[in-house]
């Protein structure tokens, strides 16, 4: 059986200034070919004007505290 590696992705990059537990700057879903939200009028990022995420994965939160917590601050 093959070790598969967990690549990392843009659900596991650094947070960026926008980033909140509710919405994400841009889309941090892994698969957004198959989000329910997917080009979704005022929601997605991928059409709204800010390019802001206001459905991210229901895991975001949880990623969010992860990141946040080993961010470092400027």
């Amino acid at each position: 059986m093959a070790i598969i590696k967990k690549k990392p992705g843009i659900f596991h990059a650094a947070l960026k200034p926008k980033d909140t537990i509710t919405q994400t700057d841009g889309c941090r879903h892994s698969n957004p070919g198959i989000c329910a939200n997917n080009s979704m009028q005022n929601i997605c990022a991928f059409v709204r004007n800010d390019g802001i995420c206001l459905k991210p994965p229901a895991s975001w939160p949880k990623q969010y505290k992860k990141l946040k917590e080993t961010s470092v601050d400027d």
